[in-house]
């Protein structure tokens, strides 16, 4: 059945608290969504942010995000006043300013807290019990790292960086309520998150999740389980992950998460993987592996290295990490992130897994890729993938047209056969390429159906300072363009 969506994270709604939540302006998005005909919003990773305000850089792989709790649904429960949550500067405009969120939203959340009497709670003890084998982990590690200023785990004393017994049971009687604090905002997080993803599903509209194929090694997951990476006795990385230099990077990527002990997860069974996946169809419908071909191979920096150049390839585990999780969970809806560069043996296991690849509009027309740019052409696409006009690592669409070489912008304009010298057509003409071509579901960004240009861009990767913080206006996404993208889907049979 062929398909269409919107991409916009949960960060960019509208909200009157500085930074998207599950408030009722996700509600009026997930409306807008229906009326124009979408059957997916697709989002990226909802857990909580560390190092750059990246969700590709989480404390958790299971947690999500205390930002996107709507305060307005706790000030309907009587645990926060609107004066009060009005008092708070989050920040204003079309753009996220996580020193303000950072600096408000806990204190806020506390405040909540301390007023729940959740300890009470048969539902909040319920989710405490289902959840305790990530939870419990996660809220102390949070807990101990607020005790020692925000300190990542390697800094922290022996005794509780290596998990000792008595450690562990100080720090849990010594903290109790600031763990319990953080469970109490999980507990509120995903109930509030299942509330929105029904409503959406009731509408016909599904969740495309995002997960990053590393955990941060500044997280919960390394630190209470270190057996699963590539770590030495004092549980520092023995290598890291990133991307070799290219023809957009002379110096490749740095990621710094750690690398998975791919023997260690072959001989129990792969049960963390499988363990993770099923979560995450709890939380979504559908799910994107970010770079996906690392399951191929992966690229191994050294620890302590400033650049990725010293870095060499590393078999991955391959089909059999998803014949495991095909065996224990049946087939499942995913998407295999598999840009970049590939090789003949990601291409072989990109069909053997039967999961649909991503093809992204503007690689089609990048003059310094051009052995691999015929991918990307719309008439050679197959049914199985996904299209996209762009990601949210990329420029918007008006950005790049705008950025790219006249030679590169003469092959679009002949490839989509424009007659007008109109921006704004000429990206109707390109977004009518990828929702007219074979692809079975067509996902375009929202900030290029409203035409905006790099202002708008979610992420510039490898760089700091500027990602993750636009937002939609609230005023943005009208009857007009609602109508619009419907006509569109409608003519493509989407």
């Amino acid at each position: 059945m062929r398909a269409s969506g919107i991409l916009m994270p949960i960060s960019s709604i509208p909200s009157n608290y500085g930074i998207g939540c599950f408030d009722k302006y996700a509600y009026e998005f997930v409306d807008k969504l229906s009326k124009a005909g979408q059957k997916y919003w697709q989002i990226l990773p909802l857990g909580p942010t560390g190092y750059g305000d990246s969700p590709y850089q989480s404390f958790s792989t299971y947690a999500g995000n205390p930002y996107y709790i709507s305060l307005d649904e706790l000030i309907n429960e009587g645990l926060l006043t609107k004066e009060e949550c009005d008092s708070v500067d989050f920040g204003s405009g079309n753009y996220v300013d996580y020193k303000k969120i950072f600096d408000g939203r806990f204190k806020i959340l506390r405040k909540a807290y301390e007023r729940s009497n959740i300890a009470e709670n048969d539902d909040f003890n319920k989710f405490k019990y289902i959840n305790g084998y990530w939870l419990n982990d996660y809220a102390l590690y949070m807990a101990v790292k607020d005790f020692f200023a925000g300190k990542e785990w390697t800094k922290w004393p022996e005794d509780i960086r290596l998990r000792y017994g008595y450690a562990l049971d100080y720090y849990r009687r010594e903290l109790y309520f600031d763990i319990e604090f953080y469970e109490f905002m999980q507990y509120k997080f995903w109930n509030q998150w299942y509330k929105l993803k029904s409503y959406a599903n009731e509408k016909g509209i599904k969740i495309i999740g995002d997960i990053p194929i590393y955990v941060a090694f500044d997280s919960a997951d390394t630190w209470a389980n270190p057996n699963l990476f590539q770590l030495d006795n004092e549980n520092k990385p023995v290598a890291v992950a990133g991307c070799p230099p290219d023809g957009f990077s002379a110096t490749g990527q740095l990621w710094g998460n750690p690398l998975y002990d791919w023997n260690y997860h072959r001989n129990t069974g792969y049960e963390w993987w499988v363990k993770r996946i099923e979560y995450c169809y709890y939380a979504y419908d559908v799910v994107r592996i970010d770079h996906f071909r690392g399951f191929d191979e992966y690229y191994s920096i050294p620890y302590g290295s400033t650049t990725a150049i010293d870095g060499h390839w590393e078999k991955g585990p391959g089909m059999e990490l998803f014949n495991t999780i095909n065996y224990r969970l049946g087939h499942k809806e995913i998407i295999a992130e598999d840009l970049g560069y590939l090789t003949d043996s990601v291409r072989q296991l990109v069909k053997d897994s039967t999961y649909p690849g991503m093809k992204v509009f503007e690689f089609a027309f990048d003059s310094r890729d051009s052995s691999s740019a015929n991918d990307y052409l719309p008439h050679n696409y197959t049914d199985n993938c996904i299209v996209y006009t762009g990601t949210h690592d990329n420029e918007t669409l008006m950005g790049w047209f705008k950025s790219i070489k006249p030679e590169e912008k003469n092959m679009l304009l002949k490839y989509i056969h424009s007659k007008s010298e109109k921006d704004s057509d000429i990206l109707d003409d390109c977004i009518c390429a990828v929702m007219g071509s074979v692809a079975k579901t067509c996902i375009i960004p929202i900030q290029d159906w409203l035409g905006l240009d790099n202002s708008a861009r979610i992420n510039t990767p490898s760089t700091l300072g500027n990602n993750w913080k636009w937002r939609l206006d609230r005023n943005q996404f009208t009857e007009e363009l609602s109508n619009k993208i419907l006509d569109i889907t409608r003519i493509y049979g989407r």
